[in-house]
């Protein structure tokens, strides 16, 4: 019967440390974990020290290693001031800043 016990104890103990643990693994990744996994996607096919190279500076936040989120940010920047130049608003800056992020 005493078996039975610490089974039954180590069950319980195990079900109240999972009750605290899932809603900790439940949060929205913090924002280093994000760059992590956006620098993993883009690093795939890369090995060795050309991958380490790659991680250090896409982890550090250097534009060399994504130009293609680069050239994104870049060109939203433009089109919002070229928008708000043209003191656009609602649907107007939508249509506008939806054709000029396309081109």
């Amino acid at each position: 019967m005493s078996k039975h016990l610490r089974l039954v104890s180590a069950v319980s103990a195990f079900t109240i440390a999972a009750a605290f643990a899932l809603p900790a693994m439940a949060k929205d990744p913090t924002p280093q974990q994000q760059r992590m996994s956006t620098c993993n996607t883009q690093a795939t096919g890369k090995k060795g020290d050309e991958r380490k190279a790659f991680m250090s500076s896409c982890l550090k936040g250097d534009t060399a290693a994504s130009p293609a989120k680069t050239t994104q940010q870049q060109k939203m920047v433009t089109c919002n001031k070229d928008a708000s130049a043209k003191s656009l608003k609602g649907d107007a800056r939508k249509s506008f800043m939806s054709t000029c992020l396309k081109g």
